[in-house]
């Protein structure tokens, strides 16, 4: 079964979309994929944030050019958005190369994982999101692929059975997770990189929004930009789409150009205040405090209240929340701070003193 390259110079005479624009059955799901793609840088020098990750990257990069071998198994490990898939579809235009993308969830068994293998050409990239999902045996199976650049496969069952080795072209393995805790040590060793992204500053956040909106032929004011990173979490994809969202708000309501008055027009449109939040994390904090009294509360007890995923809640909410010291983690549960009750325009309870006990001193004399 051959696979194409889904990255690398597309065939003589035809365009890199593919020949024309979207086709009238394209969903918004795949429309807001290929704008990411559209946006996301195509070689480290224009990766803006992560400095640290990309010259290390840059110096592997350069290392594999120079001894004519494969780059290094990579792993990459952060919350949601912060350019995980980035960093992976940059590295082969910088090698030259093509990649093959999947993700962990796709790959249940080892036959699965097959086709990706046995078409991967010499130096290219195999890049497996969410690989912490991999099954056990898929793991195991990919063990001597990682080290030896082979695959041994068993034909038959029983005494008949007999095994077959298969050597594989020199490839990259690149592996990205939002919780690499999850990772078996034996998996997590075989990657020669093991590179954590960290959330990205405001004014990170700012310079992606305006190349993004040049990208895009939308005009922007750099207070505009500063106001919509202000508010996008320090993640990138939730920069993105905020600027989507005040783009499609600037030439529906205004005259196209977003300001920082549109900018803030169209967020408290969508629900986001001045500090990031949005109506899921009002909504967490809301049940957190008003129904369980500010805590201490399980997060399997929050997530059945809002009639959402424990993991959803895990991966998606508190981390933000957590970050900026909305909430905090205790043995008990989670338990909401100050400034997630100033947050919603409330007191923070007073600590009660039980009844009959005084607050005496060291010092006090009898």
């Amino acid at each position: 079964m051959a696979r194409e390259r889904v990255l690398g110079a597309p065939p003589k005479g035809s365009s890199p979309a593919g020949g024309g624009g979207s086709p009238p059955w394209a969903s918004s799901d795949e429309e807001s994929r290929r704008r990411d793609a559209a946006l996301r840088p195509r070689l480290l020098r224009e990766v803006i944030g992560q400095r640290k990750v990309a010259q290390r990257l840059a110096v592997a990069v350069a290392a594999a050019k120079k001894l004519g071998e494969p780059l290094g198994h990579i792993l990459f490990d952060g919350p949601p958005g912060l350019g995980k898939t980035t960093f992976a579809t940059v590295l082969p235009n910088e090698l030259g190369t093509s990649i093959q993308m999947t993700s962990g969830p796709a790959l249940s068994k080892p036959a699965d994982l097959l086709p990706f293998l046995t078409n991967l050409e010499e130096g290219s990239i195999l890049f497996i999101d969410e690989i912490h999902r991999l099954p056990r045996v898929v793991e195991e199976f990919l063990y001597p692929a990682m080290e030896d650049y082979r695959i041994d496969i068993v034909l038959g069952e029983g005494m008949h059975a007999r095994t077959i080795t298969m050597r594989l072209k020199r490839f990259t393995l690149i592996g990205a997770t939002t919780r690499s805790g999850l990772l078996s040590g034996p998996m997590r060793d075989r990657f020669k990189m093991h590179e954590h992204l960290e959330f990205y500053s405001v004014e990170e956040l700012a310079q992606i929004i305006q190349v993004n909106a040049a990208k895009l032929q939308t005009q922007i004011t750099p207070e505009a930009a500063v106001e919509l990173a202000r508010r996008s979490r320090g993640t990138p994809r939730v920069a993105n789409a905020r600027l989507y969202w005040a783009r499609s708000y600037a030439a529906a309501c205004h005259e196209g150009i977003i300001t920082a008055e549109v900018a803030r027009a169209a967020l408290d449109m969508a629900e986001v205040d001045r500090e990031g939040l949005d109506k899921n994390d009002r909504r967490y904090l809301e049940t957190l405090i008003d129904l369980f009294g500010g805590g201490p509360t399980g997060v399997e007890a929050l997530a059945a209240t809002l009639n959402l995923a424990a993991d959803t809640l895990a991966d998606e909410i508190e981390p933000y929340l957590l970050r900026e010291q909305y909430i905090v983690r205790s043995p008990r549960g989670r338990l909401a701070t100050p400034r997630a009750w100033q947050a919603l325009g409330k007191l923070p309870p007073t600590p009660s003193i039980p009844a009959g006990q005084k607050n005496d001193s060291l010092f006090d004399q009898p």
